[in-house]
């Protein structure tokens, strides 16, 4: 055998070929023609495991190279297993579960040359963003002898197709459904956190499993076997509240030539962020992608292949990208927000500085959240821009209070509430740095639990006089506000003929005739119209997540509702 060089360090100096039990000829030539010679320590050590017919929980870090661990051990079994005995169409043989659609379908593109080596074995991809009956329909002609799919999807179809036949499984990864699975398998669970979940997955469904756990060594001394890989340069950014958004823009000028993934709480946020920075003018030539899990499963999938093709430009993107994702040249991760659970960081950083690379991260962090360093002072300062952004466009203006609303929100169910305190929050300076032209009603300022300090209201503006920059959305706007014009006019003069007919004298005729509304009545009355606004955008939300209604049908209540 030639002795070709390794130079990357973050694989071992064994090959494929050399793993014992061997792979078979139709796998190495697959792996040939892929450009893949030698494993990673994680495929090295959990391979011959799993070919072994060992359960596995395998503990390694982002980027090290953990989907063709367990890829190639599944098609070496299948096809001992289908050698003499052919699979029929249904027949189930294997099961890879992922947690995200995108991650499935990353890890069916990468399955096709290696399962495509075996004969009359089908593999199907079955994720959300399609109706079930279109999965079954695929599934019943095509066939599944090997799943690969999202947690949802997977026990929906199982629950209305009888047609699957589990009983010959051998392979499955994430222990989401045990109860429908035979209990003679061989099973995989791999993950870069081992947290308390991943660990009741293992008791639950896996027997006497073999532990596998590869960490990053680490050129410091302070972190000898790091969860994070090596080629990861770490950071921290404290800055006041109100500082955050020019921090940001300052960051994304600074690299505007390298290609980013910046990380926020919410949809909403990502929604806002996503129309608002393309505006200021220092970031026009910078591309920006938005994902998040409340878009349109092809607007999903366009935003991620259009920024996996560049060479340069940013990632708007919530949680849902962070498990996973093989996204090729990420240079820097930002975290705007710190995830709400605390393992979720691994898995945002690990989107850089894989299989050996360089790659850099930052989390921007408030004073009272961790005392790490000190931010530079002399940023620019953005918030009038985005101020007149809110003036001069109204849905600027609404997503940002949507935006705000739904971060203090997420930022109370936060996993380390000793770390993330609500009280003790820049609510007021965040909501600056947020560009809002006043503060949101919210019962957590009520109830004295939110602080507004820092906070400057815009003054002299009319809110309901700020428009549309959407011809379209302005439209239906003024008909709506007309509409309801119309139906205050009825309602007063309905009121008025009941007054006429119950008045005793002209004085108190006089009186109700003169009576204004006090601006205390006023604020009132916006108030519980803000809250009322906040309260149907949250049901909605919660309708379309629920199937009861579609992302259509949500824009256009929305539409009615502004």
């Amino acid at each position: 055998m030639d002795s070709s060089p390794n130079t990357n360090k973050a694989l071992t100096e064994t090959r494929f070929s050399d793993l014992k039990p061997w792979l078979s000829d139709d796998i190495i030539a697959a792996l040939d023609r892929s450009d893949f010679e030698f494993c990673t320590p994680v495929q090295a050590e959990t391979i011959p495991l799993l070919c072994s017919y060992k359960d596995v929980v395998v503990d390694a870090t982002t980027g090290s190279g953990k989907t063709l661990a367990f890829l190639l051990p599944l098609v070496e079994i299948l096809r001992r297993s289908t050698s003499s005995n052919p699979p029929k169409p249904h027949q189930v043989m294997g099961v890879i579960i992922s947690p995200t659609r995108e991650l499935a379908r990353q890890i069916y593109n990468v399955a096709q040359p290696f399962v495509s080596t075996l004969s009359n074995v089908n593999s199907v991809l079955l994720i959300g963003g399609r109706k079930v009956r279109a999965g079954m329909e695929t599934v019943e002609e095509e066939g599944g002898n090997v799943l690969i799919a999202t947690p949802g999807k997977l026990l929906a179809i199982m629950n209305r197709m009888d047609t699957l036949d589990f009983r010959h499984l051998e392979m499955r990864r994430v222990n989401e459904i045990i109860s429908r699975l035979p209990k003679q398998r061989r099973t995989g669970l791999f993950s870069a956190t081992q947290t308390e979940g991943v660990e009741e997955l293992a008791k639950a469904g896996l027997r006497n499993a073999v532990r596998v756990q590869v960490r990053a060594e680490s050129k410091s001394e302070q972190f000898t076997n790091s969860i994070t890989p090596c080629g990861l340069h770490l950071e921290y950014l404290i800055c006041q509240a109100d500082q955050k958004s020019a921090q940001l823009v300052d960051l994304l000028i600074e690299n505007k030539s390298q290609k980013l993934i910046v990380y926020f709480m919410t949809c909403a946020c990502v929604d806002y962020w996503g129309l608002l920075l393309p505006q200021i003018p220092t970031l026009k030539s910078i591309s920006f992608n938005l994902f998040h899990g409340d878009l349109k499963q092809n607007a999903r999938y366009k935003a991620l292949a259009s920024f996996a093709e560049a060479s340069s430009g940013v990632l708007l993107c919530t949680d849902v990208c962070a498990r996973g994702l093989d996204i090729p040249g990420v240079n820097y991760i930002v975290q705007y927000d710190p995830p709400q659970k605390p393992d979720v960081f691994i898995h945002r950083v690990g989107r850089t500085a894989r299989l050996g690379r360089q790659g850099r991260s930052i989390v921007f962090l408030l004073p009272e959240e961790e005392d790490y360093r000190r931010c530079p002072e002399n940023a620019s300062d953005v918030i009038p821009i985005i101020r007149s952004a809110a003036i001069e466009d109204r849905a600027v203006f609404k997503k940002g209070k949507k935006a705000f609303v739904s971060f203090i929100h997420a930022y109370k169910e936060h996993d380390c509430p000793y770390i993330f305190r609500l009280r003790e929050l820049q609510a007021g300076k965040l909501a600056m740095a947020y560009g809002l032209l006043k503060f949101p009603a919210m019962s957590e300022v009520r109830q004295h639990r939110l602080s507004i300090v820092g906070f400057t209201p815009v003054q002299g503006i009319n809110f309901e006089d700020i428009k549309f920059k959407d011809k379209s959305l302005e439209k239906q706007r003024q008909q709506n506000l007309q509409a309801r014009k119309e139906k205050r006019e009825r309602g007063k003069k309905s009121s008025k003929k009941v007054v006429d007919a119950s008045a005793t004298n002209d004085s108190c005729k006089v009186e109700l005739r003169k009576r204004k509304l006090t601006g205390k009545q006023r604020r009132t009355i916006q108030t519980a119209e803000d809250e009322e606004e906040l309260a149907l955008e949250a049901r909605l939300i919660k309708k379309v997540k629920k199937g009861l209604i579609t992302e259509d049908e949500l824009e256009e209540l929305m539409i009615k509702s502004y």
